[in-house]
């Protein structure tokens, strides 16, 4: 596909974001699993539960584009689920298996965080208010997220320091 207009690019960013979120619902209760502090565990539950809204933001976006985001992998998110999976399988005190948890959780909040702000900078240029609304919604929330994380790791990262 030539990408000849930032709507196009736009749409490719959505399906993007489409596909890292459908990662997400797969590695989260992973993650929740795995962690042992039981503040970090409802907080993996509480953002799977963001993240299968955020999904049908993005699906109600897409229809009124008139375009379907599925079929796309995001092969970052991929690549920092796998990465956030290694972690998983190693052998690790609690408190420093839940550290790395946040680290890799983290960087996944990060990297959503980039892409929302851009997809939502895209909304706004072409004039698409709702989808703007509705990207500014996620980004808050991912943003949260990260801060959550932020002062979980505060307390747990003490904890592991030993």
């Amino acid at each position: 596909m030539k990408f000849s207009s930032l709507q196009d690019l736009y749409i490719e960013q959505l399906k993007d974001l489409h596909s890292a979120e459908s990662q997400l619902t797969k590695a989260l209760p992973k993650m929740a699993k795995a962690a042992t502090a039981p503040e970090l565990k409802t907080a993996f539950t509480a953002h799977l539960k963001e993240t299968e809204e955020q999904l049908l933001r993005l699906n109600q976006i897409g229809e009124n584009l008139g375009e379907s985001l599925d079929g796309h992998t995001c092969a970052a998110m991929k690549g920092l689920i796998e990465k956030g999976a290694e972690w998983m399988k190693r052998d690790a005190d609690p408190e420093v298996m839940d550290a790395g948890l946040i680290a890799a959780a983290q960087r996944v909040e990060h990297y959503e965080m980039a892409g929302y702000g851009t997809a939502h900078n895209f909304s706004e240029l072409l004039g698409d208010e709702e989808a703007a609304e509705l990207l500014a919604e996620t980004l808050e929330e991912e943003e949260e997220a990260d801060a959550k994380l932020t002062a979980l790791a505060q307390s747990i990262n003490v904890e592991a320091k030993g």
